[in-house]
């Protein structure tokens, strides 16, 4: 007899959503959309009746948040939302700049080939879509994915770690002013000029040309924070 064929693998099943990613998610909407204020205090009582959820879950999703920076877990007195000021984002951006840029160096030394690097493209690809179509909302998820892809490519763990911690205050602040600030055009052209770079192996114009963006960004987020007296967010 011959040797019996190793059944085929269907794809795989995503996996559910456990009742503390679901409470952390549903606690980032609401910090986000303002529902929950930046200084507000909440029992957690409150955000368990809330959320329609136990307590346990609730108690794990506001861990997860505290160590992304969104909130403050203050025992036996609830949680307080943290405000995020525009000293705090010109400080974030700095450490972001150097992060991010790090990681554009590293990805342009690896020599990513065609395939590794199609998801920076489909990204940009996508913000450029979003533009023509006047939405910024899909702009900044499309965004976000560029960062995210550029970091993963850059192959550091603790480095990812770092952005993955300060990138939901980043998306809080730029939630506020993504309405406010000009079409960003340029934003679209740095990232395809970050991109072929790595392409083409130039680690120093990599790490140069994504230093200039991050920096560029921060700097016109802050400015417009503080023209918009939006001291707390």
């Amino acid at each position: 007899m011959g040797a019996t064929k190793p059944l085929a693998e269907g794809p795989a099943e995503p996996r559910p959503v456990s009742n503390t990613g679901r409470a952390a998610a549903e606690l980032r909407r609401m910090i986000f959309s303002g529902e929950m204020a930046a200084g507000s205090d909440h029992l957690e009582s409150e955000l368990a009746a809330r959320l329609g959820m136990s307590r346990t879950p609730v108690r794990e999703a506001t861990l997860m948040l505290q160590e992304q920076g969104l909130l403050q877990v203050r025992p036996r007195k609830g949680v307080r939302i943290r405000p995020v000021s525009p000293d705090d984002m010109r400080e974030i951006y700095e450490v972001l700049t150097e992060m991010e840029s790090l990681a554009a160096e590293r990805a342009a030394r690896a020599r990513p080939g065609a395939a590794a690097l199609a998801a920076l493209g489909e990204a940009i690809a996508e913000m450029e879509r979003a533009l023509d179509r006047g939405d910024r909302e899909a702009w900044a998820e499309a965004d976000d994915r560029f960062h995210a892809e550029l970091v993963r490519l850059g192959g550091n763990s603790r480095v990812s770690g770092i952005v993955a911690r300060m990138a939901d205050q980043v998306r809080r602040a730029r939630s506020v002013t993504l309405h406010m600030r000009p079409l960003p055009v340029q934003s679209n052209t740095d990232h395809r000029r970050v991109l072929e770079a790595i392409r083409a192996g130039d680690a120093g114009a990599a790490r140069r040309l994504h230093r200039a963006h991050r920096t560029a960004a921060g700097e016109m987020l802050v400015a417009l924070l503080e023209r918009h007296r939006l001291r707390q967010l």
